[in-house]
């Protein structure tokens, strides 16, 4: 009996932690929701010049006989080549100054891209896209620049324009 007693005492207080547990069902409360971009529609716009201009670097090969060139991997974003030939002080929709991959197959598959201003170029953020939806980065990746991503070819479920995207899974080494 006094063995039996601790292990009837530990039942009962599995019983009493199930059964005050808090129950799940399969409806998603619409605060569980990942949130959803709200996107003007000259932002959209932009996106999809943005999309037309960058989908030649689906083949990587593009990519590298135009000067990107691997910088490091970070996870959330993937390998991130940058053409260092554009980085200045201006944003253009149409010319991103890095590109982010993951491996996929045999090759990479371009997820999205990312915009670089120099710190030097200007104290506060440079404009953009338009409206508020993006967020420049300062000193990203502990570089003297301004940097915002773009998932424009693997949509990040938290937003256009968040540093990671989580259904980025790549390795970084």
């Amino acid at each position: 009996m006094k063995r039996v007693l601790p292990f009837l005492i530990f039942v009962a207080i599995c019983c009493v932690i199930i059964g005050s547990s808090p129950t799940t069902t399969s409806t998603t409360s619409a605060a569980a929701k990942p949130p959803v971009d709200n996107l003007s529609p000259v932002t959209n716009a932009e996106l999809a010049r943005a999309r037309k201009a960058t989908a030649k670097y689906h083949d990587f090969d593009r990519a590298d006989a135009e000067g990107y060139e691997f910088l490091h991997c970070v996870p959330g974003e993937g390998f991130e080549y940058v053409n260092w030939s554009i980085v200045d002080c201006t944003f253009d929709i149409e010319h991103p100054e890095a590109l982010h991959y993951i491996e996929e197959g045999n090759g990479l598959r371009l997820v999205g891209v990312e915009y670089v201003v120099p710190t030097a170029c200007t104290a506060t953020p440079p404009e953009g896209f338009t409206g508020d939806a993006d967020e420049w980065e300062f000193m990203a990746e502990g570089l003297p620049i301004w940097a915002l991503r773009a998932a424009l070819w693997l949509p990040n479920p938290e937003g256009m324009f968040e540093e990671h995207n989580p259904r980025v899974r790549t390795q970084c080494p």
